[in-house]
């Protein structure tokens, strides 16, 4: 009973805790029911107020449609006068055009020229294309280049199309290949396996594959059902690998194919004007720019090239124009630094100062060394100087040799001048203003005249000694006679490569000078002057008796041994 008695309170007080605790645990069901509640009535709250907003921004967009409806039935009223004026805005630009003449620009496309090593010569006789051509800014349409049986097989054509642009030229030819001969009639395919070709021709530098890839590009065009953008890429492209291999006939006759098929595209006729000028035929040319210019009367391209060969016919004034608007356009081609060349002599012997404002810019454009020194043909980083004395050349023993042996030269060149006259020949140029000049030249592009030395034996004899000027095969070593009442333009010559010694042999006490730059000398009987001719020089002859010099051009002295072996010649 005591046990029970003590095991009662202890009972009750564990009913009483436990009694605590299952009201605690109700308590906090009850609460955790009220906050999911209070959730879900803020969540039913929230979707209301959200499909609310969502009835108001609807009818706010009916109602701004309404509104922007009713301004567009307004505004496309008052379009059709707003597009008539502009009509009529245009038709008076295009009347201006046709009184102005050649205002308006088009833009002529030129074909991929391989990157020559150096810029070209600005040389008024034998034209050489551009190395370099600009890239229009105008987006281009990207070519169609497949027809409707191509479209079927594109799959396999973009697979081989992809080893080709990864540079796998083998793996790529041998894709197109397959593909020819399983579809003999895909023009897609064939003109895959001539740029395959082409590919390899450059990575292997055959002139055997190239020729294959010429054959190829030629059979795309035969084939049947080829899209037109396809027949242009395939021909440019054969016209100008053409000119690569120097088959500059052949690539005339792909180029009049062009033309013949595309009558209307002027940037093919741009194309043969080139064509024309790379065989040196200067009068086709004109022709062909003339009906460009017909055609397009603002094409920059055409303008410039026009403007070129009325220089080369010494229509100075005339060139004038197009070489300048050509250059203005900024057309794609025109900027060479040719064209600024050509564009400034012509200016200076109008006696037009503006000529160096042409020449400042072609220097800018990166085309000049500087102002002065405007040669083309150059190798960067060489000294550049108008003048030179024999220590800074390095050539002291050649030019001790020939003041050594001055009279020797000038009685051998004055043998030739009474007996064989006629090996003088006029200088043939187009450098002189006015007068008489001739040369008796000796070497010429390192190449020994043997008949002419058989003439001066003793004077060529004296220079074999010397392989920096025999050897030069960007100069010449020759007499040069010059008669009173001569006047040579400002001029420079083509290259920075080398350097030219002028020995006096029979100068006149007064009346003859040379300015290199901007400082004049004068010439002493059996002394040297040397000056870098890539610098603008000019010459002038008011003497009362003839003036004779010989002239010898060296390798210009920091030129490596390298360099003298692979330039090319000029």
């Amino acid at each position: 009973k005591v046990k029970e008695a003590l095991k009662e309170p202890l009972r009750k007080s564990r009913e009483k805790q436990e009694s605590k605790k299952e009201e605690s645990k109700d308590e906090e069901e009850k609460k955790k029911a009220r906050k999911g509640k209070d959730a879900t009535d803020r969540k039913d709250k929230k979707a209301a107020d959200v499909e609310k907003v969502k009835k108001d921004s609807d009818k706010a967009k009916k109602d701004r449609g309404k509104e922007k409806g009713s301004d567009k039935t307004a505004k496309s009223k008052e379009t059709p006068k707003k597009s008539a004026s502009e009509k009529d805005i245009q038709v008076g630009k295009d009347k201006e055009t046709k009184k102005a003449g050649l205002k308006e620009r088009s833009v002529p496309a030129q074909p991929p020229s391989p990157e020559p090593e150096e810029p070209n010569q600005p040389a008024e006789k034998p034209y050489v294309e551009p190395g370099k051509v600009s890239i229009t800014s105008k987006k281009k349409k990207k070519p169609k280049l497949l027809n409707k049986f191509d479209k079927t097989i594109k799959a396999e054509l973009d697979a081989a199309e992809k080893l080709r642009k990864k540079g796998k030229a083998e793996e790529a030819l041998r894709a197109f290949e397959a593909l020819v001969s399983q579809y003999p009639q895909s023009p897609r395919a064939r003109y895959g396996k001539a740029q395959s070709e082409d590919d390899l021709a450059e990575k292997m530098r055959s002139n055997e594959m190239l020729q294959k890839a010429i054959n190829t590009y030629d059979e795309v065009v035969s084939l049947p059902n080829v899209p037109s953008d396809l027949i242009k890429l395939s021909l440019k492209r054969e016209a100008d690998r053409q000119q690569f291999l120097g088959r500059m006939r052949g690539s005339l006759l792909t180029l009049q194919k062009l033309v013949q098929l595309f009558p209307s595209d002027t940037s093919f006729k741009n194309d043969l004007g080139v064509g024309y000028l790379l065989i040196g035929d200067n009068s086709n040319a004109k022709k062909v720019y003339e009906e460009v210019l017909s055609m397009a009367p603002n094409d920059g391209f055409a303008k410039v090239h026009y403007g070129f060969i009325l220089k080369a016919e010494n229509k100075i004034a005339e060139s004038i124009p197009y070489l300048k608007e050509g250059l203005e356009s900024g057309d794609p081609g025109t900027d060479d630094g040719r064209f600024y060349f050509h564009l400034g002599d012509a200016l200076q012997r109008m006696g037009d100062q503006e000529a160096y404002k042409w020449y400042e810019l072609g220097y800018q454009r990166g085309h000049f060394a500087s102002v002065w020194q405007r040669s083309l043909y150059n190798v960067k980083g060489l000294k550049a100087q108008p003048w030179w004395t024999a220590r800074e050349t390095g050539y002291t023993e050649l030019v001790k040799s020939l003041e050594k042996n001055w009279k020797l030269i000038r009685d051998e060149g004055l043998s030739v001048m009474d007996k064989k006259r006629s090996f003088f020949l006029p200088e043939d140029e187009n450098l002189r203003e006015k007068g008489d000049w001739s040369q008796f030249t000796l070497w010429q592009q390192g190449r020994k005249n043997e008949n002419a030395c058989k003439s001066v034996p003793k004077t060529c004899a004296l220079l074999e000694r010397f392989p920096e000027a025999t050897g030069c095969r960007r100069g010449q070593i020759k007499y040069s006679v010059m008669h009173p009442g001569t006047h040579v333009w400002p001029h420079t010559g083509p290259t920075n490569c080398r350097l030219r010694m002028h020995l006096g042999l029979v100068i006149p006490r007064e009346g003859c000078r040379i300015r290199c730059a901007q400082d004049n000398r004068t010439w002493e009987e059996g002394k040297v002057l040397i000056f870098d001719d890539s610098f603008e020089h000019e010459v002038w002859q008011d003497a009362e008796s003839s003036r004779l010099i010989f002239i010898v051009d060296v390798w210009h002295p920091e030129l490596t041994a390298q360099q003298r072996r692979t330039l090319p010649a000029i």
